[in-house]
């Protein structure tokens, strides 16, 4: 990391078929080895499944329904202070959360063997819909180790 001035944050382009800067970004996430078109194939037949399975309106909503029990709102930093290494809970900005959330629903759903990747995404989607899943229990351990973790608060710089 450059200590001379921050990296220029790069806006994300909307999606093409809901005009969703939120699903841009899921799709970039999802993009492997420069195939975006794939990777958008992917994304719609999930959001597409989700809806199916959820019954409910806005695909959009659906999905920031689900980011919202999915994303952190706190986590643990290592800072070292006389030879001791301590974990420092610490608030994390808005656009960390969003990359986090997305970051442990591609992996999770990834990591579903004998599934496809967009059906494996829906699955993990409406998990988190439901307040389920693997990346709802990777948000409350995080939440865990802050918690318990506390007292080191005060190191915080």
């Amino acid at each position: 990391m450059s200590r001379r001035h921050r990296s220029q944050k790069r806006p994300v382009a909307p999606d093409s078929k809901f005009q969703s800067c939120l699903i841009g970004q899921l799709i970039n996430m999802v993009t492997r080895r420069g195939k975006k078109s794939l990777a958008r194939t992917i994304v719609y037949g999930a959001i597409e499944r989700v809806s199916e399975k959820l019954g409910k309106g806005d695909p959009v909503e659906l999905l920031l329904a689900a980011l919202e029990n999915v994303q952190p709102k706190l986590e643990v930093k290592s800072r070292r202070v006389g030879g001791a290494t301590y974990q420092v809970p610490i608030e994390i900005s808005y656009e960390r959360q969003q990359t986090l959330a997305f970051r442990w629903l591609i992996g999770f759903a990834d990591g579903r063997k004998g599934v496809a990747m967009g059906e494996a995404l829906a699955l993990e989607i409406v998990d988190a819909y439901n307040n389920t899943g693997a990346a709802v229990k990777r948000r409350e351990e995080m939440h865990k180790m802050a918690q318990a973790n506390r007292a080191f608060a005060h190191l915080n710089w």
